[in-house]
Parts: C-alpha cells; structure tokens; sequence
C-alpha cells in the first residue's frame, strides 16, 4: 500500500521527463481471457517497456470502446470477473512490482454497486495510482474527486478533439497524473491518425495546463507510435493489444509473447 507520498505517476512522469522519454501506457481488460492471465500480462508489458498500465474494469455496456475491447468485456465477464477481483490482481501485482503505475479505467455504475467510499479505500490498499471514468465528466465529480484525493487516487480525464477550449480548461483544471487526449473522433480501435492536427490540439491543452498529455486511439504500431511520440508526452495502446490477446484465447503463453513484441516494438520506435 502507497502512503501519502508522491504518487507514482507523478514519479514515473518527472522521471521520464528527466530522460527525454515519452510514455508508454498500454491498456488490457481485466480478466480477459480468464482472470487468472491479468497479472501475467501485466508484468509482460512492464517487462517490454510500459510505463504506466492502464487496467479495464469489464462492464456490460462499454459505450465509449469499440468492437475488441467490447469483445474483450465479453470475455471477462462470462468468467464473472468483479471490482473485487481487479483489486485482487493490482495487489497480487504490487507483490513483485512496487514501482509501475496502475491506473483502472472504466464505467461509473460498477463502482457505485460496490461504494464509492469502499471502492476507493480499496483501491487505494491494494496499490492503485489513478483512475479513470469514462462516463464521468469533472463537472459531475463532486462526489468521487474528493474521495480519490483523500485515498491519493488521482483522477484522470479524457479530452476529444471536438472538446471546446472552454471546456477543456475545466478538465485541464481537475485533471491529474495526465490527460488522456483522444485522438479520433470514434470509438478505441478506430484508424487513420493525422499526427499535425494531434499536434495543434496539444498546442492549445499546453497553455492551459502543465500535466502530461498522453495520446490514445489509433496507435496500432511502431510507426504510428513514434509518430504521436514526437508531439506527445505519452502513447496509450489498447486495442492493438487486446486483439492479440484476443486471437490467442486459448494458449495465454503466445497472447503473452505477442504482447511483449508489440510493446518493444513501440517502445524501440519511441525510444529511437
């Protein structure tokens, strides 16, 4: 458990930033393809590079996510995989690794159903660094901010291209730990990245604020990566990763493998 120290994202970013490195934040589903794989996943994707690890809490209705990480939920849940579970996996986790932020992203209504005071206060015991709801804006979270404060979980927002600058300083002002940008206008999964107009949308979140802008959707490779890297302080990858796990259902030891490769990869095309 994290005392009331710097948060590890916040470590992890001034680190990075000290080594004129750019983020790599890859995203898996809890539980997919059996939850018994998560943890292993995980520290095969810090092992090859990550920097932070996003985790998805499964839900039946993942609105913002496309078909593979729908899929991926599916896949979960038909194991039963709850919010109990997932903080399960995070402190078996933070047995061997003490280091790398976590950060649980998904829908509200699963941490309703178990409280949102002893959803945070479990979060924050089994070695979560942050969180972030997809289908809460900053203007509804009243209630949960201050709780993740209180237990060090930073909340993290997500801002679109089709946010207003208006808007945007509302996130930028109750964001922390870093912005998720969202780099398309669609669903996760979704191609064709156009890396100036990413480029300008930073430009703009920059003068109003000085957390780390970390650019997801669309990122699929070595290639498209490195070229989000140049303009970013972070990469995120989801679905990229999720469909190797995905083709691999059955033999979890190659979806392993597979992941490791995709993440040195983008790590080497980062790093290069």
């Amino acid at each position: 458990m994290k005392g009331a120290g710097m948060n590890r994202i916040d470590q992890r970013f001034a680190t990075l930033k000290d080594q004129r490195r750019t983020a790599l934040i890859p995203y898996i589903t809890a539980g997919d393809p059996g939850p018994a794989h998560t943890v292993g996943f995980m520290h095969a994707l810090v092992e090859a590079g990550a920097d932070v690890v996003e985790l998805g809490m499964p839900f039946s209705d993942p609105m913002a996510d496309g078909p593979v990480i729908q899929k991926a939920c599916e896949r979960a849940l038909k194991h039963d995989v709850r919010l109990t579970h997932i903080l399960a996996m995070v402190e078996e986790f933070r047995r061997n690794d003490d280091e790398t932020p976590v950060v649980l992203m998904g829908y509200l209504n699963p941490m309703e159903r178990m409280g949102l005071q002893a959803f945070a206060e479990q979060a924050a015991a089994s070695g979560v660094d942050g969180v972030l709801v997809v289908d809460m804006p900053p203007e509804e979270a009243d209630e949960i901010a201050p709780l993740f404060k209180e237990h060090h979980l930073h909340s993290i927002f997500l801002v679109a291209p089709t946010t207003s600058k208006e808007r945007a300083a509302i996130i930028c002002a109750h964001g922390e730990g870093y912005l998720y940008y969202v780099s398309l206008k669609g669903v996760t999964g979704a191609a064709n990245l156009d890396v100036a107009s990413i480029e300008h949308q930073l430009d703009s979140l920059r003068q109003l604020t000085s957390i780390p802008l970390c650019v997801g959707f669309g990122i699929r490779d070595g290639d498209t990566a490195a070229a989000v890297g140049q303009v970013a302080d972070g990469v995120i990858v989801g679905s990229a990763l999720v469909s190797r796990i995905a083709e691999n259902c059955d033999r979890p030891e190659r979806a392993s493998d597979e992941l490791k490769a995709l993440m040195s990869e983008m790590r080497q095309a980062l790093d290069a």
